[in-house]
């Protein structure tokens, strides 16, 4: 008998068209790390009374289908992830192309995801799915990822795939040692590590229905929000968080090769730090940062992606 396993794991996405409605084609197969994505349905205990200790069946609750996704910061495959997380972006260039992400949409696509497991065989397709969050850390070494995490409308499992045969993607990773951090336009020094957190907070429609699932998920305000590790050399953001400004922060990654992916923050407001020495080690200081709006930009933060994919 087969036996399910990770290395044999396959994912495929589309967006879709309707809400909840998979497209019958157009899917790409997309690389992850793991996925917790999945529908799960909580039994109610039986309350009554009068039939003896033993407890009577229990009921079935509500469908609630979420979880998250870890994939690869790369050229073209996180390009679909920030189309999910911002919308359909402002593309400029004849190749390579320049895709441009704005926060600040009042409507998000949502997407069709097929998870297959074809050794046993089983393969669930998760309509519905629209970005609640995606985080990442830049640090010195390490494999570099970002966790998408989502809300689906539910689940459809089959035993053959849903997906058709899926486009595949040059895989192009960015790495940690591409990473550089800017403030205002000048390289930000020091920086021991960094997380970046953008959220649309997003408002499940739970409304009565039959089958139990959501009527849809709604994007709420947007919080962007992370910290920055440094070590404390000189008082450049210290003043800055004591003076209640903004800066204007770039996390930018670029390969070798051309591509490149630049998330600019246009303003940051810092908090101010507590400054410990903990020992004889060097003195490390923790800005916990929250962006807002940019009354001259009219928003609060862009991703570019530059890389050789025409239309997203």
């Amino acid at each position: 008998m087969a036996r399910a396993q990770g290395a044999r794991a396959q994912m495929a996405l589309a967006f879709e068209t309707t809400y909840g409605t998979p497209p019958a084609s157009g899917f790409t197969r997309m690389p992850f790390a793991s996925t917790s994505l999945g529908a799960e349905q909580p039994l109610l205990n039986s309350e009554l009374l009068g039939y003896g200790r033993d407890p009577l069946a229990p009921v079935k609750d509500a469908v609630t289908a979420d979880g998250e996704i870890v994939v690869p910061l790369d050229a073209e495959g996180f390009g679909f992830w920030l189309k999910a997380c911002f919308g359909a972006p402002t593309t400029t260039g004849i190749g390579p192309w320049t895709h441009e992400f704005q926060s600040g949409s009042w409507t998000l696509p949502s997407l069709s995801i097929e998870t297959g497991m074809p050794e046993v065989p089983r393969y669930a397709m998760y309509s519905g799915c629209v970005l609640d969050q995606i985080t990442w850390q830049m640090q010195r070494s390490g494999l570099l990822t970002a966790t998408a995490r989502l809300v689906a409308q539910g689940e459809t499992v089959g035993t053959t795939t849903s997906a058709g045969t899926p486009a595949d993607i040059a895989l192009k990773r960015f790495g940690h040692f591409n990473g550089s951090i800017t403030r205002n336009g000048t390289a930000l020094g020091n920086v021991v590590s960094a997380d970046i957190t953008y959220a649309n907070n997003l408002d499940r429609i739970e409304t009565i229905r039959s089958d139990g699932r959501i009527d849809g998920a709604d994007p709420s305000i947007a919080t962007l929000t992370g910290s920055i590790e440094v070590r404390f050399a000189d008082s450049t953001l210290v003043t800055q968080a004591i003076n209640g400004e903004a800066c204007e922060m770039e996390f930018a990654y670029v390969l070798p090769s051309g591509e490149s992916f630049t998330f600019t923050v246009h303003a940051v407001y810092l908090p101010r730090p507590r400054i410990e020495i903990s020992g004889p080690q060097g003195v490390q200081a923790s800005f916990d940062w929250q962006a807002a709006r940019d009354s001259v930009v009219g928003r609060m933060c862009t991703a570019t992606l530059i890389n050789d994919v025409e239309v997203y």
